[in-house]
C-alpha cells in the first residue's frame, strides 16, 4: 500500500521554487503561443498537411542539435546556458508577433520561426533539466519530477484556453506578444537563484566523442534507452494536437475558443495525474503501471478520433493526458535516478530526441495520414497503433514490466 507524503515538499528549496515559479509563467505564454500557431496556420491554410508540417519543423532542429546542446549542457555552466536560450526565445516570439500585427506573416515565416525557437529548446531543455537534481536532495528527487510535470501541465491547461480567448478579442499577435515577455520571469528567477549553475564532478568537453559517451551511456541502462522507445513511439502513433483546429472547426462545430478549452483537455487530465503522482510516495512495479498508462493513452486517442460530441471528446482527451502523465512521470524518476550528474545533460538531450521527436514527427505523419483517410482515421490509427507498441514491449523487453524499485 502506498503512503502519502508532502506532496510539495521540494518547493520548500528556495531555488528549485524560483526556477518553478519562473518555468510556470514562461510555459503558460508558451503553450499559448502553440495552440495559436497551429490556428494560425489553418486559417492561412485549411491544410491538414500544413498543420502537420509545423511538427515536422519542430522535429528536423530538435533532432540536429539535441545532442549537441546536452554536449554543451555538461561542458559549460546551466545556468548561464539558460540565460542565453530564454533570451533568444523572447528576441523570436518578439519577431513573430511585429509580423502579425504589420500583416506580414505567411505560413513559411512561422515555420522558419518555430523551427528557430526548437533549436533554441535543444539547448535550452539539457541545462534545465539536468539542474532539477541539484536543487533538492535526493529523497525529493522524485517529487520533484513530479511537480515539474505538474507545472508543465498546468500550462498546458492555461495556456491555450487562454490563447483561445485572447485569440477570439485581441487578435493572433497578442498571443505572440505575451509569450515574449513571459520569457523574462525565467530570465528573473535564473538571476535570482544562489545555485552557481556549475557542473558537480569533471565537467565535459564540448566535442563528438561526448556526444557518442552519452550515446553509449544510454545504450548501457536498458530502462532508460527503452521507456525512451516507448516514448517515442507510443506519443509518434498518438499525436493528435495539430489536427485539434480540424476537429473544432469542422467536426465538433465549437470555433476558437472551444479549440482552446480542447487542447487544454488533454493537460487537465495530466494536472490530475501530477497531483496523484506527488501525493503518493513509495510506488512500486513501476513498470507495469508505466505500460498500464500507455495503454490507456491508447485506448482514449481511438475513442477522440471517432466521437462528435464535445464532451465525450474533452473526457477522451483528459484520460489520454492523465495515462500519458503517470508514465512520464515514472520515466523521468527513473532515468534521472539511473544518471549521475556529469553525464545527465547527454543523457537528457537523447531524452529530449525521443520525447520532443516522438510528438513532433508524429504530427507530420498524423497530417500526412489524414490528407488520405480523414482526420478521424488519422487519429483512431494512430491510438490502435499505440496499444501494438505497448504489446510489443511487453513481451520484447520484459526488463520493463518487471521493474519495481523502492524510491
Amino acid at each position: 500500500m502506498a503512503k502519502t507524503h508532502d506532496r510539495f515538499a521540494a518547493l520548500r528549496y528556495r531555488d528549485f521554487r524560483l526556477l518553478w515559479i519562473g518555468l510556470l509563467i514562461s510555459n503558460i505564454g508558451s503553450q499559448m503561443q502553440f495552440a495559436a500557431i497551429n490556428w494560425h496556420i489553418f486559417i492561412l491554410t485549411h491544410s491538414a498537411l500544413a498543420l502537420g508540417l509545423i511538427g515536422l519543423s519542430r522535429f528536423i532542429p530538435v533532432t540536429i542539435f539535441a545532442l549537441i546542446g546536452g554536449s554543451v549542457a555538461d561542458a559549460h555552466n546551466r545556468k548561464k546556458i539558460l540565460l542565453i536560450t530564454q533570451t533568444a526565445l523572447t528576441l523570436l516570439s518578439g519577431v513573430l508577433a511585429i509580423s502579425t500585427f504589420t500583416h506580414t506573416v505567411t505560413p513559411p515565416i512561422i515555420y522558419i520561426i518555430t523551427a528557430l525557437s526548437a533549436m533554441a529548446l535543444a539547448f535550452d531543455t539539457p541545462p534545465r533539466q539536468a539542474m532539477v537534481p541539484n536543487l533538492v536532495d535526493r529523497d525529493h528527487i522524485s517529487n520533484a519530477m513530479s511537480l515539474n510535470v505538474m507545472m508543465w501541465q498546468i500550462s498546458m491547461v492555461l495556456g491555450p484556453a487562454l490563447s483561445g480567448f485572447v485569440i477570439g478579442l485581441f487578435g493572433i499577435g497578442s498571443v505572440y506578444l505575451i509569450n515574449a515577455f513571459s520569457f523574462l520571469a525565467v530570465i528573473i528567477a535564473l538571476i535570482l537563484m544562489k545555485t552557481s549553475g556549475e557542473i558537480e564532478g569533471k565537467p565535459a568537453k564540448v566535442s563528438f566523442h561526448a556526444m557518442l559517451e552519452g550515446l553509449a551511456f544510454v545504450k548501457s541502462k536498458t530502462m532508460i534507452w527503452s521507456t525512451m522507445l516507448l516514448d517515442f513511439f507510443s506519443s509518434f502513433f498518438a499525436s493528435a494536437t495539430a489536427l485539434l483546429p480540424i476537429f473544432s472547426e469542422k467536426i465538433l462545430h465549437v470555433g476558437p475558443i472551444g479549440y482552446g478549452l480542447l487542447y487544454a483537455a488533454q493537460s487537465v487530465g495530466a494536472v490530475a495525474a501530477g497531483y496523484v503522482m506527488a501525493h503518493v510516495g513509495n510506488i512500486k512495479h513501476q513498470g507495469k503501471i508505466i505500460l498500464a498508462s500507455v495503454a490507456v493513452y491508447g485506448i482514449a486517442t481511438i475513442v477522440f478520433g471517432f466521437s462528435q460530441l464535445f464532451l465525450l471528446s474533452f473526457l477522451a482527451l483528459f484520460i489520454v493526458g492523465f495515462g500519458d502523465s503517470v508514465s512520464t512521470v515514472l520515466r523521468n524518476t527513473i532515468r534521472n535516478l539511473a544518471t549521475p550528474d556529469y553525464i545527465r545533460g547527454r543523457m537528457t538531450s537523447v531524452n529530449m530526441i525521443f520525447f520532443l521527436g516522438g510528438p513532433q514527427l508524429g504530427e507530420f505523419e498524423a497530417g500526412v495520414l489524414a490528407a488520405f483517410v480523414g482526420v478521424p482515421w488519422s487519429v483512431a490509427l494512430g491510438g490502435i497503433g499505440t496499444l501494438l507498441v505497448v504489446a510489443t514491449v511487453f513481451v520484447a523487453i520484459p526488463q520493463i514490466r518487471t521493474y519495481s524499485r523502492e524510491e
